[in-house]
Parts: C-alpha cells; structure tokens; sequence
C-alpha cells in the first residue's frame, strides 16, 4: 500500500522532456522539460484563470443582459419611474372620482351646496384606513409573563451587585 503511494509521488516529480519536430527533416523545433506536477499545475491555474476572466467580462460588461434572469440597467430604471408614475395616476384618479361623486350628490340633490367643498371630498379620500389597536389575549398574556421576569430579574440583579461590592 505504502509503495504504491511512492511510486504515484515518484512519478509525479520525474522529469519528462517534450519534444516538437519538424516531420519533414526531423529538425527539433524547441522542448521542454517537463513533471506531471508541473503539467497539473500549469492546467489547474489556467482553468481558474479562465474562470475568472470569463466571470469578469460577464459580470462587467454588457453581455450579462444575455443571460437569463439579467435586465438592463436601463429597464429597471425605467421600470421604477413607471411604477411611481402609476402609482401617483392612481391617487389622482382616486381624487377626481371622489370629486365627481360628490359634484353627482350635489346636482342629485343628496347634499347641500353649502356642506359641499373640494377639500372636504378630498379628505375623505386620504384618511387613513382603520387599524384595530386593541391588544388580543395573547398580547396581554406576553406582557403580563414579561413583567413577571423582569420583576424576577430585577429582585435577582441587586443582590449580585451588593456581594460585588464587599
């Protein structure tokens, strides 16, 4: 077993020579020498540089709209100004048919001219909705526990600060 790992190291480090020839004249056009370390080593860095160069010309340039899932910088821009936009034409909608249905009331008859005012009609658009802020059972029950442990924590922290001080 331990001779079998030997001879994988010793062949890691014996030196190899690589030759070019010319086929025509057998002329050596250069060599190298080289180990199966050497080789591996040589492989692995150029794939992690490979890998790095291709994940930089990607990330920073504009080939990254290519991949899927990727928009332009251009497109979100645009996206977020059309959602500010809807969302003001929204309001704004809101408001004019709060004014419309309070200009029919009027003409109907339901409301009196003197009670009926832009601002007013606008208003009730704009109030906010009702939020019920009454705490639930368990709220009370939670506030009730943490009272108790901070009664029991604060009966408990004095007496460890007096033994500290003697």
């Amino acid at each position: 077993m331990t001779k079998k790992k030997f001879d994988f190291r010793k062949k890691l480090f014996i030196k190899n020579r690589l030759v070019i020839l010319n086929e025509d004249t057998f002329e050596e056009i250069f060599s190298f020498k080289l180990t199966l370390m050497n080789v591996f080593v040589i492989f692995s860095l150029g794939g992690i540089f490979l890998i790095l160069i291709t994940t930089f010309i990607i990330a920073f340039t504009p080939l990254r709209e290519f991949i899927p899932g990727y928009s332009s910088s251009q497109l979100k821009k645009n996206a977020t100004e059309l959602a500010i936009k809807s969302d003001s034409l929204e309001t704004a909608l809101k408001k004019n048919e709060a004014y419309i249905n309070g200009i029919q009331k009027v003409l109907r008859g339901e409301l009196e001219y003197a009670k009926f005012n832009k601002d007013s009609i606008l208003a009730e658009v704009d109030e906010p909705s009702e939020v019920n802020m009454k705490a639930s059972e368990e709220e009370i029950k939670l506030r009730e526990e943490v009272v108790k442990e901070e009664k029991v924590s604060g009966e408990k922290s004095p007496s460890k600060n007096k033994s500290d001080k003697k």
